[in-house]
């Protein structure tokens, strides 16, 4: 099971979350989420996350090529475009100045849900109000359910996440409000217990 821990900030969040078994650390520019962080803060966390993680760079409201170009400059693994303001030509004019791109969308937005469609590696399905923290209807994954390389996303707590494993079968999960004590704050005790319990869900359903 993929694990993705998202809007960390702190190189102390970092360090958890890696310790616990993560796979891919997410940081946030945005101009309107508490989880923002500013160009130079993203560059020394990204540079502090081991080469074995995945760095993601996230972005919600920046221009994709602007964003390619920031995730080549930061150095970061991968970019993450969230939402509905992005369409396909703008993951083309991405991929032209930084290749790894995975594509965040809401089942809310009827997007096309087959991983790839945009040319990402990964698709994430999150809640309509990414970062609320809020569950969604799984069930409507038993009409539009993707294959391949998906995360499941929205809601996600450790005391959810096995259930939320079982019933939607994911590639992998990410968390972001789940494994907070208060916007934007993450807990480390948290983290882990998510950690452990989405590798252990994954365990048991293998």
């Amino acid at each position: 099971m993929f694990v993705k821990v998202c809007g960390l900030g702190t190189t102390a969040d970092i360090d958890v979350a890696v310790a616990a078994g993560t796979d891919a650390i997410g940081l946030v520019i945005s101009r309107t989420s508490v989880r923002g962080l500013d160009r130079d803060r993203a560059a020394r966390l990204a540079a502090h996350v081991p080469p074995d993680v995945l760095s993601v760079l996230v972005v919600n409201d920046t221009p994709a090529t602007e964003a390619a170009r920031l995730a080549a400059e930061l150095g970061f693994s991968t970019l993450q475009l969230h939402g509905r303001a992005y369409r396909e030509e703008d993951f083309a004019a991405a991929a032209e100045v930084f290749p790894r791109l995975w594509r965040a969308t809401s089942l809310s937005e009827r997007p096309d849900t087959r991983v790839g469609a945009y040319g990402e590696e990964v698709l994430l399905l999150d809640s309509p109000r990414a970062g609320s923290g809020e569950p969604w209807d799984l069930s409507l994954l038993e009409t539009a359910r993707p294959e391949g390389a998906w995360l499941l996303a929205g809601g996600l707590t450790p005391e959810n996440v096995s259930e939320a494993i079982v019933r939607a079968c994911p590639w992998g999960v990410d968390v972001s409000s789940g494994v907070e004590s208060a916007p934007g704050v993450k807990d480390h005790h948290r983290i882990r217990t998510f950690l452990a319990a989405a590798k252990q869900a994954a365990s048991q359903e293998a």
